[in-house]
């Protein structure tokens, strides 16, 4: 198994949306190195949190690395627009997708780190062919989009999935990363990592937990991970 540092990505969303340059600052000063964007067109998923322009703005006050994701039926327009703002990583979904040698093409030529989406039940086998061209397969463990529905919990089969993917990156003895993304909990994390998963998606329920720091939630995070690491390393 390819080795990488875990990345723990904060969800903009979760930051105050009317203050984000206050939460980019809280963001930077707990040592954290990426920020997880998520755009959304309002018809794939039924929110829309950030307007290109935000994001635009964003790119301007911070040096944190972009990580977006993006959940909307017009990839190549949302793509071309983060390729313009500057980000360092774009990932879209197969489920919208028709041209998606075209994207990755489009990625790699402007030197963007390429990342695919699967909704949960989506199966892993429609990665065959594009799997050696991806930097990042991010695995939805919640539907998109639904995040604020706070009693949907994640879909019952989001380790084996994450279990399922890493076999098949070891098969192919490939250097891809596992990000995850959805209900990312403190309760789930030491598991997700066991699994293999070495990009986490931090919300509301692990980063951003009421009531503590995010200094203080992070170092929580970071205790988590370390046991899944060495369940990984035991098993």
């Amino acid at each position: 198994m390819q080795k990488h540092a875990i990345t723990i990505a904060p969800s903009i969303m979760c930051a105050d949306l009317a203050n984000l340059e206050a939460g980019i600052r809280e963001i930077e000063a707990a040592g954290l190195d990426t920020l997880h964007i998520d755009v959304i067109d309002g018809s794939f998923s039924p929110s829309m949190p950030l307007g290109i322009d935000t994001i635009k703005r964003l790119r301007e006050l911070t040096d944190l690395a972009f990580d977006v994701h993006i959940m909307a039926n017009d990839n190549e327009f949302f793509i071309q627009e983060m390729i313009n703002i500057g980000v360092e990583q774009i990932t879209f979904h197969l489920e919208t997708s028709i041209h998606i040698d075209r994207y990755i093409n489009l990625m790699k030529k402007n030197n963007v780190k390429v990342g695919v989406a699967l909704n949960p039940a989506t199966p892993l086998s429609v990665l065959e062919y594009v799997l050696p061209q991806v930097d990042t397969v991010l695995l939805m463990l919640i539907n998109p989009g639904f995040a604020t529905d706070k009693n949907e919990k994640q879909v019952r089969y989001a380790n084996k999935k994450v279990t399922d993917l890493r076999e098949m990156i070891d098969r192919l003895g490939l250097d891809t990363r596992i990000e995850v993304d959805g209900r990312v909990s403190l309760e789930t994390i030491t598991d997700l990592v066991a699994a293999g998963a070495d990009f986490l998606v931090a919300g509301s329920t692990s980063l951003f937990v009421k009531g503590y720091t995010l200094a203080e939630n992070k170092a929580t995070m970071e205790e988590k991970i370390a046991a899944g690491l060495k369940q990984r390393e035991e098993s």
